[in-house]
């Protein structure tokens, strides 16, 4: 192993010194703090959660741990991972990962809130991944499996993609992950290929499956597995993984029916119930408040980050791309329905006619909708939960159930149905990534088991699972062991017997078929007599009293000990990883496990075809009398064979500890972290590791670190090896033979002071390497500097010298030149004197004016403007002898354009033409409604003329058609109020007519007409000036008010001047008079509020010749 120069503490604790707990915890807390979070025991990795995202994951990585060995780089999970899937890959030796650690300690690999998974803790899963980072290099496309694999390492940055993600974001991977994790290595590493198409949608979706049926919130983990799994991950002979088999163990089938305070049921209760839709959920007879459910935690119905609707949704996309058809996925939902309708079922105490105490249901009707869903007999189930049936060789006894024991009943088979569904979910996954049985196979097996827990208060669960827990540090001390003796045989070096804590004889005391403490229970279980608890202890006393490693209140009263902390009910063992205090209490209920036949026989005869299926013993034709196996020998049984597994490969191991309980980065519990290392046994791993040699060493790398330390070997060695290396050694004199002993292919050093010596000769020696370098190189640059410098003088001074005779030669050139130049010129103006005419500079003047003039209006006509008469664009003159003429000729276009978009125009587009060029010359400028009015067009009838034939009767025939027709207001004479008319003008009169009678009121000749008067405002108000001589002006004049007032107006001017030969006088004026009869009146108008002359009309008297409008 290299020992690098500014690593920080002791990368391997093998070389620690002193070798004492302090000194470890020390060096753990030292590398923690600094964000080294791994640490070797050999080959075994000690990872510490750091809670937090670390740059040292990524493609760059991969690459390099995958080309080195496993101590050339500092710790990593990458280099266990590598060495695992090599080993696999080239040496055809099966591997195993077994994982260790408590809840948090980064197994299942937690993050902390809010911050996205990338910490190395979900990679202590990534057990044999060589590679595996976030985010990883995607595989070759074709190998769908593997881009599957290398994708599912990323889903904390995109969960809802790949089916959904059970925890929240500070749950990080769950342990169900491990499998995945694994072969997200092969993605990375592993050559192409198709072989893996098969099963790669069934393992894409395995994991929020097993996720929400086995995993829970618990105080420790809101995301927590709560049952041990084992998975074979299989290879073909090329490494690429093939598929796989899942074995579980132990779900805490307890949590089904009680939960501690401020945790959860199992997740798929949750998501049902927020997830279904209300058609599903009437289907199932749920209701969506959680609160309405006895098996449910009240308390806690939700997780914080978690969504448990996506979820649901998640798990049944899950199921489907898994192999699940819908049948089966409705059927497993109705089963999850059915546990939870169970516990709703509530008991009531009933008595006999013989007065002993008996139950009954309370409220039917619970067992009824169980009974429609399920297709079971309501009476039956009824019958199944009050009563028990017990069947001997001759007859069959029914006996009444009191509360308690129908309560207990009624709690077995909730947990019986969980564990059993749970048990089929995971053989229904196993039929999809199952592997074919011809095929040739290499096998990686992934171990995420329950770390050992010592707590308040220890039961059964706790007793089975240090238990487990023992056999696995079993299996490591003698696979360790059985590793070393096999090197020392393979390098030739004589094996020693190693002293060391062998817990065979407490494996021994738990498991012995005859005289251990489960045969012991088993054998209270299935006695006839009174059987409880207690009689339990008294025969684990009797038995084991003077065992070493037992402990009861009997056996300390025996010896004269006192211990106030033991219990009278309790009994305790000292484990490996220290004394556990386990409570009797429930021993015996929980190890029986049991479920009356009378339930079993009952769900055997559902309807339902998974219910049924769950419930074989049920069948009438294969009853047995004969007990089933108690929890404690099935679990016995299981552990037999997981450790006969576990021998058949090679061991790699991962111990997970948890810095702090309340996962906050930086935090380093001193207390905490030595309980967990008591647990995990790191001290003793150490112990066994330094038992023979602390270090070994290929020849060939050795030599090339430390042959700097012999003038022999250094700079050069022509050498063999091993010849180098003794040569280093003897030449060094602290290194005695005792220390030190060489095999065939390494050196093995027994004291780490040894290499320690060694490194720090090693880092005086690269100190005095460094100055002799500094030197020369020191030297080596002065001398290059100087040379340098003499060649840049060099060069300066002869590109100096060159340039002062360039610049002397340009002077003489030029002067030169103009020599020349002034010479040339008096020649030419002597020739040109003798050869000179009269005229010629008039002839030259005139031949240059025409042809500047030529060009002037070739150039024009290729650049004309467009014909547009809107084009106000012209070339400008190119000389100012032009500008004339160029004006002259831009107005000659300009009236040319006109005459020929007058030419195209139809008569009637003239008249509109002429009729808006009239309205221009009297309003433009003058009256604020006239820009509006420039863009609509004059359409004359705003009454519907033509469709009113009384209207059309008052105008004469002979003066052709109406000039304009529409509604005006007249203003009062009398009080300045307005009334309606309708105004036709023809060529002949004006025509104010009522609008409701449509007969003529007053008809007006266009003769009659003196003047007009309008406003400079937006206002349609005009005032119609009549002669006095006129009948009809002997009234006085109009004041009337129209919408189209400048269409009216232009339509009247024209009309009257065709008619009578003279201009109509248009007055435009903000005050103006006109006559009323015989007295004149002043009309005044003013804007009115809104400042803008468009509002509304209204006028008011100021006494007899004053008339206001405001508008």
């Amino acid at each position: 192993m290299n020992l690098r120069e500014g690593s920080i503490g002791v990368e391997d604790l093998v070389l620690l010194e002193p070798l004492e707990e302090e000194s470890m915890l020390k060096n753990l807390q030292l590398r923690y703090e600094n964000k080294e979070i791994y640490t070797y025991i050999g080959n075994v990795l000690v990872s510490v959660n750091p809670y937090q995202q670390l740059p040292i994951y990524g493609p760059e990585f991969i690459t390099k741990y995958q080309e080195c060995t496993f101590y050339e780089l500092k710790p990593h999970i990458y280099a266990l991972a590598n060495m695992a899937y090599q080993s696999l890959k080239f040496r055809d030796r099966d591997q195993c990962i077994l994982i260790t650690g408590e809840s948090g300690a980064g197994k299942t690999g937690e993050a902390p809130a809010g911050k996205a998974v990338g910490s190395p803790l979900e990679l202590t899963l990534c057990l044999s991944q060589p590679g595996l980072a976030l985010p990883l290099p995607l595989p070759h496309p074709q190998n769908s499996l593997l881009v599957f694999l290398t994708l599912k390492a990323l889903r904390c940055w995109d969960e809802r993609r790949y089916g959904g993600w059970c925890g929240d974001p500070c749950e990080g991977f769950s342990c169900t992950e491990a499998s995945k994790l694994v072969m997200s290595y092969v993605a990375a590493v592993c050559g192409k290929g198709e072989q893996v198409n098969s099963v790669k949608e069934q393992l894409l979706q395995s994991n929020p499956v097993l996720e929400a049926f086995g995993n829970a919130k618990t105080i420790r983990n809101n995301n927590s597995s709560r049952f041990g799994k084992y998975m074979d991950i299989e290879f073909d002979f090329k490494g690429s993984p093939l598929g796989g088999v899942i074995t579980n163990y132990l779900l805490e089938k307890s949590r089904v029916v009680k939960q501690l305070k401020g945790e959860r049921n199992f997740h798929i209760f949750y998501q049902l119930l927020a997830g279904a839709d209300a058609q599903l959920l009437k289907a199932l007879k749920l209701e969506r408040d959680t609160s309405g459910y006895a098996y449910l935690n009240r308390e806690v119905s939700r997780v914080d980050g978690m969504d448990d609707a996506s979820n649901f949704k998640s798990v049944q996309s899950a199921m489907t791309v898994i192999g699940f058809s819908e049948e089966e996925i409705r059927w497993v939902l109705e089963v999850t329905a059915l546990v939870l309708k169970l516990g709703n079922v509530e008991l009531s105490d009933e008595f006999q006619a013989n007065g002993i105490s008996a139950s009954g249901i309370s409220d039917g009707r619970g067992v009824l909708e169980i009974g429609e869903m399920m297709g079971l007999d309501s009476k039956e189930l009824e019958r199944a939960l009050c009563s028990r049936t017990m069947a001997t060789a001759k007859e069959k006894v029914v006996t009444a159930l009191n509360v308690v024991q129908a309560q207990y009943a009624r709690d077995a088979l909730a947990k019986n149905i969980y564990s059993r569904l749970f048990n089929w979910i995971v053989n229904r996954i196993n039929e999809s990534i199952k592997v074919g049985i011809g095929e040739k196979k290499k096998v990686m097996g992934v171990l995420d088991i329950y770390g050992f827990e010592i707590l308040e208060d220890n039961s059964f669960e706790q007793f089975v699972i240090n238990y487990c827990n023992e056999k696995l540090q079993q299996v490591f001390i003698e696979l360790t062991l059985k590793e070393e003796q096999e090197e020392y045989k393979k390098e030739g070096i004589p094996w020693k017997k190693v002293d060391y804590f062998d817990n065979g004889i407490i494996c021994n005391l738990i498991e012995h078929n005859q005289r251990g403490i489960l045969a012991m229970l088993d054998e209270e279980c299935l006695r006839p007599g009174v059987v409880s608890d207690s009689t339990f202890l008294a025969k684990l006393n009797q038995l084991f009293s003077k065992h070493g490693y037992y402990e009861s209140k009997v056996t300390q009263n025996a010896q004269r000990q006192y211990d106030h902390t033991m219990g009278l009910s309790c009994f305790r063992i000292c484990h490996y990883a220290g004394k556990v205090t386990y409570n009797v209490n429930s021993f015996i209920d929980k190890n029986n496990d049991l479920l009356f036949r009378d339930l079993s026989q009952a769900m055997w005869k559902a309807k339902h075809p998974l219910l049924r299926s769950l419930f074989p013993e049920g069948d009438p034709k294969q009853a047995s009398l004969k007990r089933p196996p108690t929890a404690g020998a099935q679990f016995k049984s299981s552990v037999a064979i997981l450790m006969k597994n576990l021998y058949s490969k090679n061991p790699n191991y991962i111990r997970c500890i948890k810095p702090n309980e309340h996962q906050q980065r930086g935090q380093f519990s001193w207390e905490l972290v030595a309980t967990q290392a008591r647990y995990l046994g790191l001290l003793e791993n150490v112990r066994v590791r330094r038992a023979g040699y602390a270090f070994r060493q290929g020849y060939r790398p050795f030599l090339e670190r430390y042959r700097l330390l012999s003038r022999s070997t250094w700079p050069r060695w022509n050498g063999g090896d091993r010849e180098g290396v003794e040569k280093i050694l003897g030449e060094l004199s602290t290194c005695t033979s005792e220390e030190m002993t060489f095999g065939k292919t390494k050196i093995f050093i027994k004291s780490p002071k040894t290499l320690f010596y060694l490194e720090e000769q090693r880092r005086l020696r690269i100190q005095q390497l460094a100055t002799l370098i500094q030197k020369i190189y020191r030297g080596w640059r002065c001398r290059t500097h100087y040379q340098q410098m003499r060649k840049s003088q060099i060069l300066i001074s002869s590109w100096f010298r060159g340039t002062m005779q360039k610049k002397r030669y340009g002077k003489i050139k030029a002067s030169a030149l103009l020599i020349q130049a002034f010479v040339r010129g008096w020649k030419a103006r002597k020739d040109y004197r003798k050869y000179f005419r009269s005229g010629a500079a008039l002839t030259l003047s005139s031949f240059i004016y025409k042809s500047l003039a030529q060009k002037f209006l070739l150039g024009l006509k290729n650049n004309l403007p467009s014909t547009s008469i809107l084009d106000k664009k012209w070339p400008a003159a190119p000389y100012k002898c032009f500008t004339t003429a160029n004006q002259e000729l831009q107005r000659l276009y300009h009236q040319w354009k006109c005459k020929k978009f007058r030419d195209q125009l139809s008569p009637k587009q003239v008249e509109v033409l002429r009729e808006k060029l009239c309205a221009s010359e009297l309003f433009k400028g003058k009256k604020a409604a006239y820009p509006p009015s420039v863009p609509i067009p004059f359409h004359g009838d705003y009454i519907g003329l033509r469709g009113n034939p009384k209207l059309q009767k008052l105008t004469s025939g002979e003066e052709g058609p109406v000039l304009m027709a529409e509604t005006v207001r007249k203003v009062n004479r009398g009080n300045g109020k307005t009334s309606s008319r309708i105004l036709l003008l023809t060529k002949g009169h004006v025509i104010l007519t009522d609008t409701k009678k449509s007969q003529a009121k007053t008809v007006i000749g266009l003769e009659s007409v003196a003047g007009v008067s309008v406003t400079s405002f937006k206002d349609g108000l005009f005032g119609l000036h009549l002669s006095e001589i006129s009948s009809v002006g002997s009234k006085g004049d109009f004041l009337l008010v129209s919408e189209h007032v400048v269409e009216l107006l232009t339509k009247m001017y024209r009309a009257v001047l065709d008619t009578t030969q003279r201009q109509l006088p248009v007055t435009v004026a903000e005050q103006f008079s006109v006559r009323f009869k015989e007295s004149n009146v002043t009309v005044k108008v003013i804007q009115g509020p809104t400042g803008n002359g468009n509002g509304k009309l209204s006028c008011k008297k100021k006494g007899s010749h004053s008339l206001e409008v405001t508008v």
